[in-house]
């Protein structure tokens, strides 16, 4: 019998068994022969959103002494976990795990840390502002909304995107949600944006979005501010436009890489996996409410369009 701990940034304890990806994440682990209730047993945390607790959370799944540690929820849930145990594996998803210094290497971390790279770097993070940019031809002022961590990380996706910007003329303006990443943060930070005059919006790749998508969506609605989301799974809840990896693979990958290492593999041998491919997603029903016709060589590209 194996003891796995899952971890979540935002959902709520009792729901992450119901959040999709996790579910992926376990069907697939099944498929290499590990099974909850049967040779598997599963241990559900939470942060709850808010970033102060996420030190308890891995303190308390520390001490129950898993065999893994599965916290896919982006860098400051995996980095308590790593600064509190060098022994037991940890599988995680990140935007830069070498940036971060979760790992040495993306071919060989050399620890206890392996698991997936979520974006393909600065190409990656310029694309999706220039996306924005074909949606709002027009566009001068643009909000990042982000994690004050996320928004001040030297050698993060925000300074890429800011960068980018500058050349392009745009003005790229931080709404940061603080303390903690929750539905209250979320409401301030839209209030904030009435300021500012707003273009358009970018979402930071941070995991707490995904449990709060149906609030941000509402909200961006609500601000009718076009808005381009890190994950597919916020335009399918309704928000306009993504530019993501395919996060059911990136869950899968991870499920096959729990498996190794429960069957002796070392994860500091398991290279860091990097996605090569990336979906563009548009809702037009969001387009037609926001008044916004948008190109029809963007649309043409996009991978999934919802009408």
């Amino acid at each position: 019998m194996k003891r796995i701990a899952v971890v979540s940034a935002a959902a709520k304890v009792a729901d992450v068994g119901k959040v999709l990806l996790f579910r992926v994440f376990l069907e697939e682990l099944g498929r290499h022969g590990f099974v909850e209730g049967q040779n598997l047993v599963v241990d559900r945390y939470s942060g709850e959103g808010r970033i102060e607790h996420y030190g308890d959370v891995a303190r308390e799944a520390i001490s129950r002494h898993p065999d893994l540690i599965f916290a896919p929820s982006g860098i400051p849930m995996a980095s308590e976990f790593a600064s509190r145990t060098t022994t037991i594996p940890i599988i995680m998803a990140n935007t830069d795990p070498v940036a971060t210094g979760l790992v040495s290497s993306l071919a060989r971390s050399g620890g206890n840390i392996t698991g997936t790279s979520v974006d393909g770097g600065r190409e990656f993070h310029q694309k999706r502002l220039e996306l924005l940019a074909q949606a709002m031809p027009k566009l001068s002022r643009v909000g990042y909304l982000a994690s004050q961590r996320q928004w001040e990380f030297p050698t993060g996706s925000a300074k890429v995107i800011r960068e980018t910007a500058e050349r392009a003329g745009i003005s790229l303006i931080g709404i940061l949600l603080a303390p903690s990443i929750d539905e209250a943060a979320y409401r301030r930070a839209f209030n904030s944006m009435e300021q500012n005059q707003l273009d358009g919006l970018i979402i930071s790749q941070e995991g707490e979005h995904l449990s709060h998508r149906a609030t941000l969506v509402e909200l961006a609605a609500k601000s009718r501010i076009p808005a381009i989301y890190p994950y597919r799974e916020l335009v399918e809840a309704g928000g306009l436009m993504s530019y993501s990896s395919d996060l059911s693979d990136l869950f899968r990958q991870m499920a096959r890489q729990t498996a190794e290492i429960l069957k002796g593999a070392s994860p500091g041998e398991i290279p860091i996996y990097q996605p090569t491919k990336f979906v563009l997603a548009i809702n037009l029903k969001t387009a037609k409410a926001l008044g916004l016709e948008l190109p029809v060589t963007l649309i043409a590209i996009a991978d999934q369009v919802i009408e």
